[in-house]
């Protein structure tokens, strides 16, 4: 298949930009593992050849670790590496091998291989993009150990030419973090997800990455010129002079486009006839914390903490999560970060809270976000310490995740209290005022009691995406309803008003996190509404700040009316539409 002609392929942008270069194409990350049976005198010697490529294992992480510490991503990759050499401790990985060495008499690459593919199924099997990334960390230890038992190494890419792009199966997070931008222009892949550390990296370290293009490794050679189109999803090879030129125009296009948003970081979110609105960032991992400042953010609006519980099997300590928190407060400078307790549990699981509750914690109706907390008192009091702590360096608010009743938040409130008192004991610092305690609004029960909420809560925050879901009962990564995910459909358009309209009466400030917040197209609408905070990824704020900047408020109003007005979900879209095209 491989020849000079140009062939195109069609994948998942997950890093916009467009790159040109010479292909180096990545062997595959996988081998044709032996299975063999070993008799029982022999096992102790397999055993111990499996215990001395973990150590191996360990030391390449390690290595990988102390590379990582003399470039920009120091933060994440501390964390994501710390993750890999837990797993390469006593984990179910590592156990699993040994038993079925012991047990069954297999091989070590075959035990390896074997339990590696029980826990990828079992992760398979819950359907989910997020637990899909994860799976992406397991393989990647596991794959390890098997090549360092085999004695075959992959090659680093190191040995890329200048401005290549890399093709490859997979990237995973330790390759991710050998993409140096000053030599590598881009990168696809067969395999991989949005959601994963290999598509965050890339974004954070802003190269071009195509993902979900099977059989890509077989249609380019080593040093053919490649076109990566990231923000497309498209991949050319072997380009003619004319695709070229269309793309360096592209190229040219971009860079003004960028140009002219790079003049939006500095000047304010204010509408035409006046009204401010803050817009602020979702942070899942610390390493977007560059993308944060560099696009202008009035503060962090939403800071996932799951990264500090993702992939070990036990929780963080209380100083552990104090460490990452102030580290993040601190980068803010002063601006304003809210931070959201623990919302583990339905599609986004952590080994060392869940392992023991089954199919409770695995359902989104199940024990998920506050539920699971109140459940997990110690792991609650721990996060809500650590917490008050990190808002000694900073302003800090604190948001509960799929509140439905009063009960949760005073209940909180009272943890939230003794962790306070807990400190003032330990003769430790302690905010005063205690930082403002939120409700994310998420499921239509809290849209609709949103009165109630109010009366207990400092502030709201919307959810957009799981208010959405639930309120239509419809999951998005499942292809048969994904079409029926609507945010446009007036059940949900109406909860968010309910909530807004609640939050205004009660004089408390609400927000909105969820996808819609950062797309320029929605913003008349959510502003209309009665919304005065947005926040959304990092490289979004740029093209939402000049959108609210073209429109006046008197009219995203009078236009937010119309919408509430309408029963059909394309009659909104068209009205929504029209009025983006106008004003």
């Amino acid at each position: 298949m491989r020849g000079n002609m140009e062939k195109r392929f069609e994948g998942m942008g997950v890093s916009p930009g467009i790159a040109v270069g010479p292909a180096h194409v990545r062997e595959a990350g996988t081998l044709e593992v032996p299975e063999r049976h070993v008799a029982k005198k022999g096992r102790p010697a397999e055993a111990k050849r499996l215990t001395a490529a973990v150590i191996l294992a360990r030391r390449q992480i390690k290595r990988l670790k102390a590379q990582a510490q003399k470039d920009t991503v120091t933060q994440e990759m501390h964390f994501l590496f710390d993750a890999y050499l837990q797993m390469l401790e006593d984990s179910r990985l590592v156990r699993g091998a040994h038993d079925l060495i012991q047990g069954k008499g297999l091989n070590a690459e075959a035990a390896v291989q074997k339990t590696l593919t029980g826990i990828i199924h079992a992760f398979q099997a819950m359907d989910n993009a997020y637990i899909a990334a994860r799976v992406e960390d397991v393989r990647d230890v596991g794959n390890r150990i098997i090549r360092n038992l085999m004695r075959e190494p992959l090659k680093p890419f190191s040995q890329a030419a200048s401005g290549a792009i890399i093709i490859a199966d997979q990237l995973s997070p330790a390759d991710t973090a050998q993409l140096d931008p000053a030599r590598i222009a881009g990168a696809a892949t067969a395999l991989g997800g949005a959601e994963g550390h290999a598509a965050i990296m890339a974004r954070a370290l802003g190269i071009p990455l195509v993902l979900g293009v099977p059989d890509l490794a077989d249609a380019v050679s080593t040093g053919a010129k490649v076109i990566i189109d990231g923000t497309r999803g498209t991949i050319i090879v072997n380009p003619t002079a004319r695709t070229l030129g269309v793309y360096e125009q592209l190229k040219v296009d971009a860079r003004k486009v960028a140009e002219r948003l790079g003049h939006m970081r500095t000047v304010p979110a204010v509408t035409r006839d006046n009204v401010t609105v803050a817009l602020s960032a979702n942070l899942e991992l610390p390493i977007e914390l560059e993308m944060v400042k560099r696009n202008g953010a009035a503060g962090i609006g939403l800071l996932r903490t799951e990264f500090l519980y993702m992939s070990r099997d036990d929780t963080p300590t209380e100083e552990e999560q104090y460490v990452a928190l102030k580290e993040i407060v601190d980068a803010m400078d002063g601006k304003p970060v809210t931070i959201r307790t623990l919302d583990v549990g339905g599609e986004k699981p952590a080994q060392g809270l869940l392992g023991d509750l089954g199919e409770a914690a695995a359902s989104a109706l199940g024990l998920r976000g506050i539920r699971l907390s109140l459940k997990h008192t110690k792991t609650m009091d721990a996060q809500l310490t650590a917490i008050l702590r990190a808002a000694c360096h900073g302003p800090v608010r604190i948001l509960l995740p799929m509140v439905s009743t009063v009960s949760e938040v005073r209940q909180t409130r009272d943890a939230l209290n003794r962790a306070a008192q807990k400190l003032k004991r330990r003769k430790q610092k302690v905010p005063n005022p205690l930082p403002p305690l939120g409700v994310m609004i998420e499921v239509p029960a809290a849209a609709l009691a949103a009165d109630a909420l109010a009366q207990v809560s400092d502030f709201f925050a919307i959810g957009s995406n799981d208010l959405t879901m639930y309120t239509l009962a419809t999951d998005r990564t499942n292809e048969h309803v994904a079409h029926l995910f609507d945010s446009l459909h007036p059940a949900v358009l109406r909860l968010i008003q309910f909530a807004t309209s609640a939050a205004l009466r009660a004089r408390i400030p609400i927000s909105l996190c969820g996808e819609i917040a950062g797309d320029p197209r929605y913003a008349p609408l959510l502003l209309g509404l009665g919304l005065r905070e947005l926040s959304m990824v990092p490289a979004n704020i740029p093209l939402v700040k000049q959108r609210i900047r073209e429109m006046d408020i008197a009219a995203a109003t009078r236009r937010a009316d119309a919408i509430m007005g309408q029963v059909d979900p394309g009659r909104i879209a068209t009205l929504l539409d029209d009025f983006n095209g106008l004003a």
